[in-house]
């Protein structure tokens, strides 16, 4: 069977991606593709995330997975980006309140930094930029994939839901009432920016792995 890494150690992103290959792969009739992830190599060192965009963090993480497993790597680098933060968190979502990962540290530091700023001032959206890989020695081994998606939103005042992770407790999406963190998984697929981003790029994953 085909194995393809995706560069995380989030849990629910690599469930999140499962479905959407497995999606693809069963509309194309096309052979199963194992999907790893980093909890499958645990001696993988940390990539260090020196980009400044989102395009360059996802190529530092796919081009080092593929390299260390010496298999097909697919990385995402996304982030929430706030309008009245002047495109903050950005890049550096991940680690807003200091420490890389705390999801709930994350949303009030956003909270506390927009406490105050009226519903039509909090305009936001998430961005995603996922990359594909390969290793030496594979036919596609020159060949880079990128592609992207952007759902556009507003903050909420409070957190609600707990579904998901990172920011959707605090996302609604434009012409939505329920933020991210309320959407079931395949609710939440169909809009997400990483959703977009996933679809476009997993055809090209069967075609090429």
């Amino acid at each position: 069977m085909n194995q393809i890494v995706l560069a995380t150690r989030n849990l629910g992103k690599v469930a999140e991606f499962e479905r959407l290959l497995g999606a693809v792969v069963d509309q194309a009739n096309a052979e199963p593709i194992k999907v790893l992830g980093l909890a499958d190599f645990p001696k993988m060192p940390d990539v260090e995330e020196t980009g400044t965009s989102f395009v360059e963090n996802s190529l530092l993480k796919s081009r080092a997975v593929s390299e260390y497993t010496n298999l097909p790597a697919i990385a995402d680098d996304s982030g929430l980006c706030v309008d009245f933060l002047n495109g903050d968190p950005g890049i550096f979502s991940a680690r807003w309140a200091g420490k890389h990962g705390d999801d709930a540290a994350n949303n009030t530091k956003v909270l506390q930094q927009l406490a105050g700023v009226p519903i039509e001032k909090r305009s936001a959206y998430f961005t995603c930029v996922v990359t594909l890989v390969f290793p030496k020695g594979h036919q596609n081994e020159r060949v880079e994939v990128i592609e992207s998606g952007k759902l556009t939103g507003q903050i909420t005042f409070e957190p609600r839901g707990s579904a998901g992770f990172g920011y959707d407790p605090i996302f609604i999406p434009t012409g939505y009432e329920l933020t991210m963190g309320e959407f079931g998984p395949g609710a939440k697929d169909e809009i997400s920016h990483r959703g977009q981003a996933m679809r476009k790029i997993a055809p090209q994953i069967s075609s090429l792995i």
